[in-house]
């Protein structure tokens, strides 16, 4: 039977439930960005709680099979509730990835569920993905000529518990580009960029929007893809 009403633990807050709907977010005491786990899992199914194809296509290309199983939750609702609480982009990432793991991993508590979640930040705020035409555009404009962060955030559960976590970080630097192209690219794109916090895609089109990056190229696309088949070949889910 899945657990009603519980809370997630997210940096310096608990993030409170009911079957599995948010009700608030609290002060807590405890931290659990960390957990070290020794137990090795051969032959578990895997199963990605996220309908993002760029995910499933990482993994795949990687030979790590995978059942897609996205997470239903009011990712909009969570995620104000948390900044309206000050939490930092790290733990807004950490804690949505959490909510879809364990989503899914109460369906299925025997699978290794993979829950993934991304945060754009700038200058302090955290951005969503942009809804329409005029937020891509004006996303990219405030975005130009200036750094940003992207905060990919993996949780992994089993048996109803998070056994691995972890939190990539990219910085990237957009080139000052003109309204004009802004536009040009926004028509041409949407309304797939619409799926990706900034209203880029870097592995398309979107690379010519950037000068410069410092970090892995997995993390910016929404997946610490090495980190989490470094933690399956430990575990001896995956050869390796």
């Amino acid at each position: 039977m899945p657990v009603e009403n519980s809370g997630i633990a997210v940096g310096s807050f608990t993030v409170q439930t009911w079957m599995g709907e948010l009700v608030s977010v609290i002060p807590s005491a405890s931290h659990r960005l960390t957990q070290g786990y020794s137990e090795s899992y051969p032959m578990t199914e895997i199963i990605l709680a996220s309908g993002s194809s760029i995910r499933k296509t990482l993994l795949e290309n990687a030979c790590v099979p995978v059942t897609v199983q996205p997470a239903r939750i009011d990712e909009y609702a969570i995620k104000a509730a948390l900044v309206t609480e000050e939490a930092t982009p790290r733990d807004i990432a950490d804690a949505l990835a959490e909510f879809k793991a364990r989503k899914v991993g109460e369906k299925f508590p025997d699978a290794l569920v993979i829950g993934c979640d991304q945060v754009l930040e700038f200058q302090g705020t955290v951005l969503s993905k942009p809804e329409t035409v005029d937020q891509a555009c004006a996303q990219i404009q405030m975005l130009r000529g200036k750094q940003h962060r992207l905060l990919s955030a993996v949780v992994v559960y089993k048996d109803r518990e998070p056994q691995w976590r972890y939190v990539g970080q990219v910085r990237l630097l957009m080139r000052e580009i003109s309204d004009a192209y802004v536009t040009d690219y926004v028509d041409r794109n949407w309304p797939g960029i619409g799926d990706s916090v900034g209203g880029y895609k870097l592995e398309e089109e979107g690379a010519r929007l950037f000068s410069r990056i410092e970090g892995d190229y997995f993390t910016v696309l929404g997946l610490p893809l090495l980190e989490l088949i470094g933690f399956l070949t430990q575990r001896g889910v995956i050869e390796g």
